[in-house]
């Protein structure tokens, strides 16, 4: 007897991003070789597609297949996606008239389902979060960066305030500003320089603080936030990063779950600003002990699909993954730091297997349902 689910027909997906003029089309090369290959173990068929060849009223369309023999993409022709995996990589291309058209196209189209249609904007995510009775606690107090005075009322507050631009991306821009009563100079600015070196700004009048915090913000738009103080290891603070994603069945599930430890005397825990990948129970051990720690882990896992369940909800679009960062802080309580739509690599291993076949097993389950228009 032949198993249905076996037989069943997959669906055409497309990996969308937008051209290149150099490079044929732009974003992280070797995750979309991994989704090409993982789809191909699956019988899944799938290509890379640019928003520009995506014509909708076509029924072929032009892609992209690495060719592991020659190392090299070409362009083929391929039929129209069922499903659409939206890897546009960065926000100014997303937010070109033209791509946002198309991916607007894409969801009015009666069939092609298309998911995690745009990036977050860290404010917004705030204020959902905020409306959610079981996911108003996890958030930090956030507040729009608006001026010296209100600036000065937060700082008072909560002696520290992690400032953050908007739309950042790997800890770009995020700046740490504590309140010293007892200094000289109680405004202590830390900027997180390139080269994975602090900018240390010190002054007394407010006046200076705010030209020299808008000198480093420019035009972008930033939020301020309670600075929480954070469990560490070894005298460096560490949170954690979650992948949540759909399953074949439509459901939030955790993919895994692994630790950021900061740089030494860095202000976040992003890799790319020197952070380490590390193991979550290691982490969470020295501070908690081993009941606690596993009681940690488990409300970590809850919370984030709280948090997933009530981003999309607030949304108002169909998502199938995130990444979400949460801290512990030194009493064992947990917040919500940010998330993120389009997830970067993990590097365990055992996450990153998981979290490309369930690109596929999610874009199974949206082709067997009929289509809803948000």
């Amino acid at each position: 007897m032949i198993n249905p689910v076996l037989s069943e027909k997959k669906p055409v997906v497309a990996v969308l991003t937008v051209d290149d003029n150099v490079r044929m089309f732009r974003g992280n090369r070797s995750n979309f070789r991994d989704l090409v290959k993982t789809g191909q173990e699956l019988d899944c068929p799938v290509y890379v597609l640019t928003a520009k060849d995506l014509k909708l009223s076509a029924k072929r369309v032009q892609g992209y297949l690495f060719h592991p023999e020659e190392k090299t993409w070409k362009k083929h022709w391929f039929p129209l996606p069922d499903v659409i995996y939206n890897r546009i990589p960065l926000r100014e291309d997303e937010k070109k008239p033209e791509v946002r058209r198309k991916i607007d196209e894409v969801i009015q189209h009666e069939s092609i389902h298309l998911f995690n249609p745009f990036f977050f904007n860290k404010r917004r995510l705030f204020e959902w979060l905020k409306k959610g009775r079981a996911t108003k606690t996890l958030v930090p107090d956030t507040k729009k960066m608006l001026g010296p005075k209100t600036l000065t009322t937060m700082l008072e507050k909560y002696g520290s305030l992690y400032l953050k631009p908007e739309s950042g991306k790997a800890g770009k821009g995020i700046m740490l500003l504590r309140l010293d009563v007892n200094h000289p100079r109680p405004y202590r600015l830390t900027i997180q320089g390139k080269k994975r070196r602090n900018i240390i700004y010190r002054t007394a009048k407010l006046p200076l603080l705010w030209k020299r915090i808008k000198k480093e913000a420019g035009a972008t738009p930033y939020i301020m936030q309670e600075g929480i103080e954070l469990t560490s290891y070894h005298g460096r603070h560490f949170d954690m990063r979650v992948l949540v994603q759909k399953n074949g069945k439509g459901i939030w599930m955790v993919t895994g779950i692994g630790a950021r430890l900061a740089g030494p005397k860095r202000i976040t825990t992003h890799v790319p600003q020197g952070g380490s990948i590390e193991d979550p129970e290691k982490m969470l051990l020295p501070a908690f002990g081993t009941e606690t720690t596993a009681l940690l882990l488990s409300r970590i896992k809850s919370s984030a699909l709280l948090i997933a369940k009530q981003i999309e909800k607030e949304s108002g679009f169909q998502l199938g993954e995130m990444s979400m960062d949460l801290g512990v802080d030194t009493d064992g309580r947990l917040w919500f730091f940010e998330a993120n739509a389009k997830p970067m690599k993990f590097d365990e291993p055992h996450i990153r297997k998981k979290s490309l076949e369930r690109i596929f097993q999610y874009s199974q389950y949206l082709y067997r349902q009929p289509k809803h228009k948000p």
